[in-house]
């Protein structure tokens, strides 16, 4: 942010004429620091702490040796070219694309090469029926959230495709990971609200 220049001041002088002062410059905000990019390794994306009667929401930070709770508007969640796959057929896979088509996917299964992306809401012990909803995605594609099961079976979580908002029931005391799935390389801003506290999440496609 550019300075602004203080306004002028008048000063009385002894024999009660006015004179202008010199203008002084404000000093400038300090430039906000880059955002920290997470490229692999664990990290709950929706990360659920209540305290004191308040829930928040933040992102807790697993990539390192120690975890570390961050504001999300302080991250870009990387999802790098080698996250890139093809749409499976099938029409139970028709909410990703049309089978055979591009798609970028953080897996439900740990990849050392990608972020084991998920949620934490064990932090949250004490607060009310907790309930996670998708209410805005910004971006080139679609987004959406599933869950495989033991024979291949996605189960939607969220999908930005068929409207929103999308909701989660999630019980306190839970640490689960998903799917992350993004149908177009790009920037994408994904909002989530839990228990009345709102962060939006940035996600960078790499094509």
């Amino acid at each position: 942010m550019r300075g602004r220049l203080g306004a002028v001041v008048l000063t009385a002088t002894l024999t009660g004429a006015l004179i202008a002062a010199p203008a002084q410059a404000t000093p400038a905000a300090t430039a906000q620091a880059a955002p920290i990019t997470l490229t692999a390794g664990h990290v709950d994306v929706l990360d659920v702490d209540y305290t004191g009667g308040v829930v928040t929401l933040d992102l807790r930070d697993g990539t390192g040796s120690t975890p570390v709770d961050r504001n999300p508007a302080d991250v870009i969640l990387a999802v790098p070219a080698a996250a890139k796959t093809t749409v499976p057929s099938g029409t139970a896979w028709s909410f990703l694309g049309a089978a055979g088509s591009p798609v970028w996917v953080l897996p439900q299964s740990q990849n050392p090469n990608l972020l084991f992306a998920g949620w934490d809401t064990t932090g949250a012990t004490g607060a009310p029926a907790l309930t996670f909803r998708l209410t805005g995605v910004s971006g080139p594609g679609r987004f959406s959230v599933y869950t495989t099961g033991s024979f291949g079976t996605p189960t939607r979580l969220f999908d930005s495709g068929d409207g929103l908002p999308d909701s989660l029931a999630v019980p306190v005391g839970t640490h689960a990971h998903a799917n992350w799935a993004f149908s177009a390389a790009g920037t994408y801003a994904v909002t989530f609200e839990a228990g009345g506290a709102t962060a939006t999440y940035t996600f960078q496609v790499s094509s």
